[in-house]
């Protein structure tokens, strides 16, 4: 198979239907690389959304020009144009044939081509989208508007592998062989039966060594017929979170009466591994028991909207993995391919998720968080119809990925009242419902029954199966309480709470042959205890793993703050709490905050930092986050005690101190295994920029996996002060670009309300970080008022 990227597009953020036409002038069009967000370019403005991030929608065209001749002989081909997202109603038209649509803004779909090039007048295919996103208000966080991820085409011989057509299936495992199964759907346009011999080579990635084995199968005239074939591999490199061995599956077709240059061939990137969620002990690959140590994630990065790349994913994810994070859930629907790949590649274990509403439409808040009257935009319009073309189009694209270890149905399907409700709970109240009028909260026998959420769950999950019996079906509860009593639980496979830890207990008792996982979870020590202390929690799922555009709580801010990353990608302190808590890697760090009386020491009500803002001699409380044996802290070389705050995970110093030099030390069996030095920062003498690369070895395991570690350049920057350190106060800083495309800088402060098509920001904690993307060289040039310029050159 040849796959044709198309990547170069013409675009107007306007409505004219006179654009599907193949003959429409589009000279003037402005051109643009797809994946595409075209919300993310335009300015916030408090009259649009505040749980779609300030950002407008729209309606735009997008229109692209392939050469038929580029794409090989035209004898027999077969031909498929492939969108792997766009958000959303897209309608498609080829040549001015008008193919179709959908309005899903997260489902893979696609067109058979072949026909239609036949009656190509010349060379020039075009393709037009529309694009109709006029319902901003249609979700509580932000989705982007565009062709937001890629676009290609597929061609292949007239005897090929059907689309998705390839099941590839590990039936056990261990460190002395492994068994697996290939299962592949073969496609047959000719009009002649064809006995096919099916020819499989499986290469390691990591070491090169190759199984080979292979079928036959006839397959009927215009029809198909799937080739099965189940071998044993000796000495197996298993895929885990600790070694994420990859494997490259070939398959040759080769049928009589068709030269070997004319043969089929479809590749796959596989793992092999056995997985398996327990009752009572929870997760384990290849028969080691793992905890869960998860975040969700929403698929935006700032500047770019939701069209993310690839390196600038994996820059977060790598982050991510160095706190001990292993495991990630899609929230709340299908992401883009290359998150999936990079997860592969990495080691991380996935959640895949299709919906975040059924039938009926959630509240939407546009006006802030939790502010009513809300909005009722949303998938619920299209999930009658579409549900089961969606959830099937998630499973068969999804499942060769080794890193996918169950799919998710619904998240907080089950909110109290919103819309569904029951007698058996007079008033109900949700993990967000603080701002809910009382009216909201209480039974309405008006309201849609929560029983026939059973129903939905019961033919969501028989869909999933019937593409994927080899993973658990789950779904993330919101109201347990009240659901699991109605049989909304029963047809699941994993058991998934959101917030809901106090009932993992009786609950574990109530289903005891239910594993459990926490689908998503607050960052509270507490909850982390949970699993720490109950082996049949399988893990938890933070939420969230970095801030996110929408659901916001009102103007000027334009996103949430909930993750552990900042959008810029930059660590919190509470990352460093979090990987004390979740890494074996020695840590220690400091951290302040301004000395308080308050009862209320949460980090909502004080923030921590590391009192770059603060002056010498300033009143601080100091909390130590580590993970040794033995603590020690000084101030100006002064001992400090510190005391163990078991409520929320780290140590404090006894009393408000004097801002100084402060050095924590952390050991383990006597000898120092991390050290950190804290003191008040000066002002800025230099901007610091360093441009962000993937390791070399791990680049290479991306580029074997098909992903490009480096698309875009990132340039991270720095203020420092006089001895090196991040320095006070916030600057100004304008970027130049030449010889390349500045795609946008990011500093993470979700008040700074500056459009991102702006090629300047101001600094938040002293840093920000750039995106630029070139086919080669670029030259880049920062300026801050003040600070001397700096210069780089960047290459591929």
């Amino acid at each position: 198979m040849q796959t044709v990227p198309i990547s170069r597009w013409l675009f107007a953020l306007a409505d004219d239907p006179g654009a599907a036409a193949k003959g429409y002038y589009d000279a003037s069009w402005r051109g643009v690389v797809v994946p595409h967000d075209w919300s993310v370019e335009q300015a916030f403005s408090p009259a649009h959304s505040s749980g779609t991030g300030y950002l407008p929608g729209g309606v735009g065209w997008y229109r692209a020009h392939v050469r038929i001749s580029e794409l090989g002989p035209a004898d027999g081909q077969h031909v498929r144009l492939v969108f792997h997202g766009v958000y959303k109603n897209a309608d498609v038209w080829v040549n001015g044939y008008h193919l179709g649509g959908r309005p899903s803004g997260y489902a893979e779909f696609s067109f058979d081509l072949t026909e239609i090039l036949s009656y190509a007048p010349d060379d020039d295919l075009v393709v037009s989208v529309r694009v109709d996103h006029t319902d901003i208000s249609d979700s509580r966080w932000y989705n982007g508007s565009g062709i937001t991820r890629r676009v290609e085409l597929e061609v292949n011989e007239p005897v090929r592998v059907g689309e998705h057509g390839t099941v590839f299936t590990t039936l056990s495992a261990d460190a002395a062989e492994a068994a697996v199964r290939v299962v592949q759907t073969v496609v047959n346009d000719t009009t002649s039966p064809a006995a096919v011999r099916v020819r499989h080579e499986l290469r390691s990635l990591a070491t090169g060594r190759v199984h080979s084995f292979d079928t036959e199968v006839d397959v009927p005239a215009g029809g198909s017929a799937d080739a099965a074939v189940t071998t044993v591999l000796t000495d197996p490199e298993l895929w885990s979170d600790n070694d994420p061995r990859l494997h490259r599956l070939t398959t040759t077709l080769e049928w009589p009466g068709v030269a070997t240059s004319r043969r089929a061939v479809s590749v796959e990137t596989v793992g092999i591994r056995t997985f398996r969620f327990d009752p009572d002990t929870g997760f384990s690959i290849n028969g080691e028991r793992r905890v869960l140590k998860g975040v969700c994630l929403h698929e935006d990065a700032g500047c770019f909207g939701t069209a993310v790349p690839a390196s600038v994913w994996l820059r977060r994810l790598l982050a991510l993995q160095r706190m001990g994070c292993n495991a990630v859930r899609m929230a709340h629907n299908p992401h883009g391919p290359e998150l999936y790949a990079l997860c592969d590649v990495l080691g991380l274990y996935v959640i895949d998720e299709a919906f975040d509403e059924w039938e009926n439409p959630k509240n939407k808040w546009w006006q802030g968080h939790n502010v009513y009257p809300p909005r009722h935009e949303g998938y619920a319009h299209d999930f009658p119809a579409w549900h089961e073309a969606d959830l099937s189009a998630m499973v068969e694209a999804h499942r060769n990925h080794p890193s996918i270890v169950a799919w998710s149905i619904g998240n907080e399907i089950d909110y109290p009242n919103d819309p569904y409700a029951h007698p058996l709970f007079q008033e109900a109240v949700g993990n967000n419902d603080a701002g809910k009028p009382r009216a909201e909260r209480l039974y309405d026998p008006d309201r849609p029954d929560i029983r026939r959420l059973t129903t939905i769950a019961k033919r969501l999950a028989a869909i999933v199966r019937g593409n994927d019996p080899t993973r658990p079906v789950t779904l993330a509860a919101a109201l347990p309480e009240l659901s699991s009593r109605t049989g909304f639980l029963d047809d699941l496979d994993l058991v998934g709470y959101n917030y809901k830890e106090h009932l993992y207990e009786d609950d574990h008792r109530r289903f005891p042959d239910k594993p459990f996982v926490g689908s998503e979870n607050s960052h509270r020590y507490a909850d982390w205890l949970h699993v720490e202390r109950n082996d049949y929690v399988a893990g938890q799922f933070l939420w969230t793993g970095i801030d996110y555009l929408g659901e916001t709580r009102g103007w000027p801010s334009h996103g949430s703050p909930a993750g552990l990353l900042t959008l810029a990608g930059f660590e919190k302190d509470t990352w460093h709490l979090r990987r004390s808590w979740w890494s074996d890697e020695p840590v220690a760090r400091l951290a302040v905050r301004p000395g308080t009386d308050d009862e209320d020491k949460s980090f909502w009500s004080h923030p921590i930092s590391r009192g770059r803002e603060l002056a010498a001699g300033a009143s601080v409380e100091v909390l130590a986050f580590a993970n040794g044996d033995e603590l020690t802290l000084t101030c100006d070389g002064r001992g400090i005690p510190l005391v163990r705050d078991e409520e929320n995970g780290y140590w404090t110093a006894a009393t408000a101190l004097p801002f100084g030099t402060l050095v924590l030390e952390s050991r383990r069996g006597g000898e120092v295994v991390a050290r950190d030095v804290l003191g008040p920062a000066g002002e800025a003498v230099r901007l610091d920029a360093a441009l962000w690369r993937a390791p070399g070895s791990l680049a290479d395991r991306c580029a074997d996996a098909g992903i490009a570690a480096d698309d875009v350049f990132q340039i991270e920057c720095a203020l420092r002060d006089q001895h090196g350190e991040v320095a006070r106060g916030e600057r100004i800083v304008t970027a130049e670009v030449r010889d390349g495309e500045l795609l946008g800088l990011e500093n993470g402060d979700l008040t700074d309300d500056t459009a991102y098509s702006v090629p300047r920001r101001r600094t938040l904690d002293g840093r920000l970080i750039l995106f630029v993307r070139s086919g080669g060289a670029v030259t880049v040039v920062l300026s801050s008022p003040g600070l001397p310029d700096v210069r780089m050159e960047c290459s591929t």
